[in-house]
């Protein structure tokens, strides 16, 4: 059934929303919602103590490795965490208390898909650690048959894989879920891709969270209606927790209790 995902995205070690498409490695031009002084623990002790699991710790950039380290001690087995995420770093981060590692670029070099560095990756932290980051990008014109591109370094870089069943039962043969921004309309709150939600719901063999664009409380219970409660949905920006004004945390609570 639907639930509600919370997430902590860090940034130069501050917890922060940021609006997707602003990101670029130059840092120009950066568009930021929401900053504040609270630590990154502070979140994931609040996740605990509600006993919301499978947040998103998200690792936007460099500077970030500690700030993410804290949040996982402080809810061991909570919460996911993403961002920079390799073979050769992963199990560092299970060790720390993630439930999983989220992984995008480092499977696409140069934007093509590497399955032996899935492979490695699985051999590392196991299939049942591991969260494939499908974040994409709308690439159909209006009026066209909906499809959707990954976009991988933080969604700069939209690449020649397309987000397809063939691609999704072919990848959840590694992976325990997947975690699909759209980074269109990430960090907006101007309304959810709901054709990406339908889509995911219909095609995807293992659990699926949405994340972009979620801006009240009654867009959860859309996801739930449109998904038929396959997919589960993060608030980040809308979220009064992060200084938004469309949706409660305490509210998403009792959601997630049913």
């Amino acid at each position: 059934m639907t639930k509600f995902r919370p997430c902590i995205d860090l940034h130069d070690g501050k917890v922060k929303q940021i609006v997707g498409s602003s990101l670029n490695d130059s840092g120009v031009g950066l568009k930021t919602n929401f900053e504040t002084d609270r630590s990154p623990a502070w979140f994931a002790e609040l996740y605990k103590k509600d006993n919301i699991k499978g947040g998103h710790v998200i690792m936007l950039g460099k500077g970030n490795v500690d700030a993410a380290k804290a949040a996982l001690s402080a809810y061991p087995g909570g919460l996911q965490v993403g961002g920079g995420i390799t073979a050769d770093n992963a199990k560092e981060y299970i060790d720390a208390g993630a439930s999983h590692v989220i992984v995008t670029s480092w499977i696409f070099p140069e934007g093509k898909f590497d399955i032996s560095r899935l492979e490695r990756l699985v051999e590392v932290v196991g299939k049942e650690h591991l969260v494939l980051d499908l974040s994409c990008k709308r690439t159909s014109a209006p009026g066209e048959v909906p499809h959707w591109n990954i976009a991988i370094n933080r969604w700069q870089t939209l690449i020649d894989v397309e987000i397809t069943e063939e691609t999704l039962t072919k990848l959840a043969r590694y992976c325990d879920e997947f975690l699909v921004h759209a980074a269109d309309v990430e960090g907006k709150q101007q309304g959810m891709d709901d054709d990406l939600i339908r889509f995911l719901a219909a095609h995807s063999p293992i659990p699926a969270t949405y994340a972009g664009g979620a801006k009240t409380l009654e867009d959860l219970k859309h996801v739930k209606d449109i998904s038929g409660g396959k997919v589960d949905l993060t608030i980040g920006s809308a979220l009064d927790l992060f200084g938004g004004k469309g949706v409660k945390y305490d509210d998403c609570v009792k959601f997630n209790k049913g």
